[in-house]
């Protein structure tokens, strides 16, 4: 079974690691000991938990944005435009997350894309690729 370290569990939530300690000594996050005699908290665990959180929280203010198929919205701000005549590839930071898109320059010059400009990345795809980390 996989189990992550107090660090790891807070970088996978977003949030610190004091917060994941607060979590655990509520109760309201289950801990175990890892070989080491470290806390830690099972995969399984912080899986539910994550849904759990997700459910809790309201859903984020879309800025005005009207009804969408898409369920996968991530609103931050755009780092970089590259240009060239008939394409553009933008970067926007949302949180931790890095989105990059390619779309038409005309559709980026009408949408104002320049960094420091707060934009929605709205993600559907039927094609996710999943993959798991080496574990070396």
């Amino acid at each position: 079974m996989t189990r992550f370290r107090i660090r790891q569990a807070a970088q996978l939530l977003g949030v610190s690691d004091d917060t994941i300690r607060r979590w655990a000594d509520s109760g309201r996050l289950p801990t175990t000991t890892d070989e080491a005699g470290r806390r830690a908290v099972e995969g399984a665990d912080l899986a539910r938990f994550a849904e759990q959180l997700a459910s809790e929280s309201p859903a984020p203010d879309q800025d005005g944005l009207g009804l969408s198929s898409a369920r996968n919205r991530f609103t931050g701000l755009v780092t970089r435009v590259v240009r060239d005549t008939v394409m553009a590839q933008v970067e926007i930071q949302a949180g931790p997350f890095r989105v990059v898109s390619l779309m038409s320059r005309e559709a980026a010059d009408e949408l104002g894309l320049e960094p420091g400009a707060l934009a929605v990345a709205s993600i559907k795809s039927t094609n996710v690729v999943v993959e798991v980390p080496d574990p070396s």
